[in-house]
């Protein structure tokens, strides 16, 4: 099922709530967080421990927090950068769009459309239970895939550049998402994904 959505609209048919908000910054602001982030965020590949194997991707992130909270997934662990002002004012943004908080964000750069993310939910326990994360998309278009854990039905759609998308309620406990690989695109994505560390 690919659908476009309002924010009143829960794209997920049951077992959970995703809300697409669109494009909730203009095309100037989306570009100059764009330019910021591309060029001033201390990027670095990502690590993964898989079947024992030491495996660094062409994706790059960051990680950024309240404080310095250790964020483990895939083998390996982060600490938490000091927020930027610029980080900072797209938390407080997305923060009063949605009428809650988050301690810290965890950030991607896909340099093309080959590098993605395969299937997985955001159930680390440091996340709590029906956690919420809420995604900001910069620069590229990309197709952004759900899948139910059970009856493998899936959704996706396009998200586009300044918008935003959340996930809430009990989405991670039954369902995976994922950012498709495409041969299409041939510039840079950037996602920044707002959490809450609960278990430190």
């Amino acid at each position: 099922m690919d659908l476009f959505s309002n924010e009143n609209t829960n794209l997920l048919p049951y077992n959970g709530t995703v809300n697409y908000y669109g494009r909730i910054l203009s095309v100037e602001q989306a570009q100059t967080y764009y330019q910021y982030l591309l060029s001033n965020i201390p990027w670095k590949n990502d690590e993964a421990i898989l079947f024992n194997k030491h495996i660094i991707t062409d994706r790059k992130v960051a990680w950024y927090g309240d404080k310095a909270f250790a964020y483990r997934y895939s083998g390996t662990t982060k600490y938490g950068l000091p927020w930027t002002n610029e980080l900072l004012e797209l938390k407080a943004f997305v923060e009063q769009k949605l009428n809650c908080q988050f301690n810290s964000c965890l950030l991607n750069l896909y340099p093309t459309g080959n590098e993605g993310m395969a299937w997985h939910s955001d159930d680390e326990k440091a996340l709590g239970k029906n956690t919420t994360i809420a995604s900001l998309t910069f620069g590229a278009q990309r197709y952004f895939s759900f899948k139910h854990k059970k009856t493998n039905e899936k959704v996706k759609l396009l998200l586009e550049h300044g918008s935003l998308l959340v996930m809430k309620d009990v989405t991670q406990t039954y369902w995976l998402h994922r950012l498709p690989p495409t041969t299409l695109v041939k510039s840079p994505r950037i996602n920044l994904t707002f959490r809450t560390i609960v278990l430190q």
